[in-house]
């Protein structure tokens, strides 16, 4: 890499061609998850018996008969076989917001010494592994190291493929010897049976029959691409995912001509493949488009039931890094990878089904929308009573550089309903007295019939954080690099304390004042919670202000962001729905904690080696040949242009001066506090973006942002 500089690495980009390295055949709808161990395969390998005991666990979260577990793995092994599968591995999410896998080949050794492939119920519903090895928090120690992972039926097993051949992967839960989660899949699965017994326990009110409760999640994934030449030349975004150094370009997403562009042959050629893959993984890849900043693009899968979403967002993430590397390109999901331009988030759209109603959508008749209107009520009250907990679950050091700017929403926490859905509730805190300015007519709850409402009536608003889309939240703030489990995690908890506090008091009113006792309780929460709803600019400093006079949080940094889990009343909401406990609240907050320090310390380290070894000997040198240019000049008895040598001298000396005085303050800051940290970047930063317009073009050492933002 040493050998290479910029010139040849923008030569070597710009002979690449858009022809995908491996071809891919169009995929037809009969191989739409060849690769997963679905229902319909379970049917051809598994007695009816097993595959409806299955089809109850999946659905409904019933126990699975551990009796039936050596029919399912024997089955499992057959199709991993067929399907060219040589090992197996429990597929888990460990803390460290990544997934992990450990593979073992199907081979065992008969007493006659030939050789058996193997897989058992026991290999199925368990393993074992360190799990002192990956972040806990303080729940598991290095000498306590026994962990363990659980098979979770809820999702299916799916085939992963490489170029030598397959893997069979079992997604999985992970805990530690005593019990306590280590990943981020069980309070996962826990919060979702919390919110699904508060959505029955609700429905129950409303008299409708019992229903299976679903909760479902579409993930808006964003990233950026760059040429491998380029990420290799730059060793910050090789250790942290993000440049640390680079003077904005004269254009960059100014002109708004990349968002929902023509894509490039050669990016739309790594779509193409991306797709095909996911295609056979049974993730429903559905939208792909330019965004906003150069280089920046989206993929959009389907609605699914919730822990299904997030372990395809997890694969997801996956498969773009390794088509992109097969591409000679290389996919960033660093929330910021570029100053000045927009970062990169991962909208979370959550809604709640029962049955075939969706909670979240309004309807034509007044029950359905006293339904609709009570969810609603409860959503507003969840998030206003626990932003804090929801901002805590999107930090990080990655966001605090994302969060309030270009298109990314600020760290204050506000409910987003458009102006229809906000004269609705506000009609219902008067108890209907007035007429709508949308629709004529009184409005009380389940009596009258509600206006009625389209599924877009009203404007969507970007900046903010938790906006009201139709027929689901769409929550914006998470970062391009989070696991969804997380958020969702605690959207449902509060969601689940919000439907039980209005069940608790529906339940003690008679059933002839259902209607008004209903009408009621929602108007004291609008009354109560209305201050989290902002349907303006949430960028404005205006709202800044405003967001302090009505009380909100405004917790603009990592530190500031995971302070509420430590919280008493937040800890006693998560143990009480049996959620997280104490001690797993505890770790949490450790690992948040641990995991912001290191990266700022890395970051610290690799930007004060590129500032020292990198741009401060290009600089030298130039500031050497200006110098030597002004002498020879004088020298030779010449007068013409001694005085601009002087000038651009003097500009390079002060500048250096400014990056020696800067990188020593970085130095001195890697033993400090964070805060030290964060201003001794800041000021390096400067120094060296100040060079880059100075330091002759073809001598900086750096690949610059006009050629990676637009070379790919």
């Amino acid at each position: 890499m040493s050998n290479w500089n910029r010139a040849q690495a923008v030569s070597v980009v710009a002979m690449r061609h858009g022809g995908a390295p491996m071809p891919c055949a169009a995929a037809g709808v009969d191989d739409f998850g060849e690769d997963v161990f679905t229902p319909e395969v379970m049917q051809k390998y598994l007695p009816e018996a097993v595959t409806a005991a299955l089809r109850e666990t999946i659905n409904f979260g019933r126990p699975l008969n551990p009796a039936w577990a050596d029919e399912v793995a024997q089955a499992m092994k057959k199709w991993a076989l067929e399907r060219g599968a040589t090992h197996f591995t429990h597929w888990f999410q460990p803390l460290n917001g990544g997934t992990a896998e450990k593979h073992d080949a199907f081979l065992d050794l008969g007493r006659d010494g030939k050789a058996l492939l193997e897989f058992s119920g026991k290999n199925l519903i368990g393993g074992e592994t360190d799990a002192s090895s990956f972040p806990s928090g303080g729940l598991r120690c290095t000498f306590e190291a026994r962990g363990y992972t659980a098979w979770d039926p809820t999702s299916p097993a799916f085939i992963k493929r490489h170029s030598n051949g397959a893997t069979l992967c079992i997604p999985t839960a992970f805990c530690s010897f005593t019990g306590e989660a280590l990943d981020k899949k069980t309070p996962l699965l826990r919060s979702i049976q919390a919110v699904s017994r508060s959505v029955t326990r609700l429905m129950k009110c409303f008299k409708l029959s019992p229903a299976r409760v679903m909760v479902t999640l579409g993930a808006e994934q964003e990233y950026f691409l760059i040429d491998k030449q380029f990420y290799l030349q730059r060793p910050d975004l090789v250790q942290t995912g993000r440049t640390l150094f680079g003077a904005p370009p004269p254009k960059h997403q100014q002109l708004e001509d990349h968002y929902f562009g023509s894509i490039k042959p050669r990016v739309l050629a790594f779509m193409t493949e991306v797709e095909r893959e996911l295609w056979k993984l049974g993730i429903p890849a559905k939208t792909r488009h330019n965004e906003v900043a150069p280089a920046q693009f989206e993929i959009a899968p389907r609605f699914e039931e919730l822990n299904l979403a997030v372990d395809h967002n997890m694969l997801i993430m996956e498969v773009l890094r390794v088509v992109a590397d097969r591409h000679n390109l290389v996919c960033l999901m660093h929330e910021k990878p570029f100053f000045g331009v927009n970062g990169s988030g991962k909208h979370c759209n959550w809604s709640l089904d029962y049955g075939d109603l969706s909670l979240l959508k309004p309807g034509s008749d007044p029950h359905r929308n006293a339904i609709f209107l009570t969810t609603l009520c409860a959503v507003i009250r969840a998030v206003d009573l626990h932003s804090d907990l929801l901002r805590s679950v999107t930090a990080g050091a990655g966001n605090d550089h994302r969060l309030g700017a270009s298109e990314a929403p600020p760290a204050i926490i506000s409910i987003f309903l458009g102006d229809q859905l906000t004269e609705v509730i506000e009609q219902i805190e008067r108890g209907g007295a007035t007429g709508s300015k949308y629709h004529s007519g009184l409005l009380r709850v389940g009596a009258d019939m509600l206006p009625p409402l389209p599924r877009d009536a009203t404007d969507r608003n970007r900046t903010s954080p938790f906006a009201f889309t139709g027929n689901k939240f769409e929550f914006r703030a998470p970062g391009a690099s989070q696991s969804c489990s997380g958020v969702n995690m605690v959207i449902n908890t509060i969601v689940a304390e919000s439907l039980d506090y209005i069940s608790d008091r529906l339940e003690k009113v008679p059933e002839s004042e259902f209607n008004d006792g209903l009408q009621q309780i929602l108007r004291e929460i609008i009354g109560k919670h209305k201050r989290i709803i902002f349907n303006g600019d949430n960028y404005s400093k205006a709202w800044i202000v405003e967001a302090g006079k009505r009380g909100l949080p405004n917790l603009r940094n990592t530190m500031d962001a995971i302070a509420p889990l430590k919280k008493t009343e937040n800890q006693e909401l998560m143990i009480r729905y049996g959620v997280l406990s104490k001690s797993e609240m505890d770790s949490r907050y450790e690992i948040f904690l641990e995991e912001y320090h290191r990266k700022l310390r890395i970051e610290c380290g690799i930007a004060l080696e590129i500032a020292r070894s990198m741009i401060h000997p290009a600089a030298v040198d130039e500031y050497n040949r200006v110098c030597v240019a002004l002498t020879n000049a004088r020298a030779a008895g010449m007068e013409a242009g001694c005085r601009d040598l002087e000038r651009t001298a003097g500009r390079l000396g002060l500048s250096l001066e400014e990056l020696g005085e800067a990188t020593d303050e970085l130095s001195i800051a890697l033993g400090r506090e964070h805060e030290d940290i964060l201003a001794a970047l800041e000021r390096t930063r400067r120094a060296v973006d100040a060079l880059e317009y100075q330091v002759d073009d073809s001598r900086w050492p750096l690949p610059k942002y006009r050629e990676m933002l637009f070379f790919y």
